[in-house]
């Protein structure tokens, strides 16, 4: 057990760093679990972003509100993530904040 749950912190921090280098997002707490809200400027382009992301399929990550602010919000709770599956999930989301 604590193996999994090492690996899903693992993966969170992983989300995390990964955003972090996105132009315009920000992470708004430090990460220590499995749970990541990141933010993209505004709210208008932070729910772009969710709206974009989810309409590319490749992952599903829910929007919601945290301290007033429209978040992007990331569970990493499932026990058969991968590495592979963080990193195609990380691309879903620069290309929905990056898209024109």
């Amino acid at each position: 057990m604590g193996d999994l749950v090492d690996r899903l912190c693992r993966h969170a921090a992983a989300f995390a760093e990964g955003i972090a280098g996105i132009e315009g997002a920000t992470i708004l707490h430090d990460v220590v679990f499995t749970q990541v809200c990141a933010h993209f400027g505004t709210d208008a382009r932070t729910d772009l972003v969710i709206d974009r992301l989810l309409a590319d399929g490749t992952t599903w990550i829910s929007g919601s509100t945290w301290h007033g602010r429209r978040v992007l919000r990331i569970s990493v709770s499932n026990w058969s993530t991968t590495d592979a599956d963080v990193a195609r999930a990380l691309e879903a989301v620069r290309r929905a904040a990056t898209a024109p």
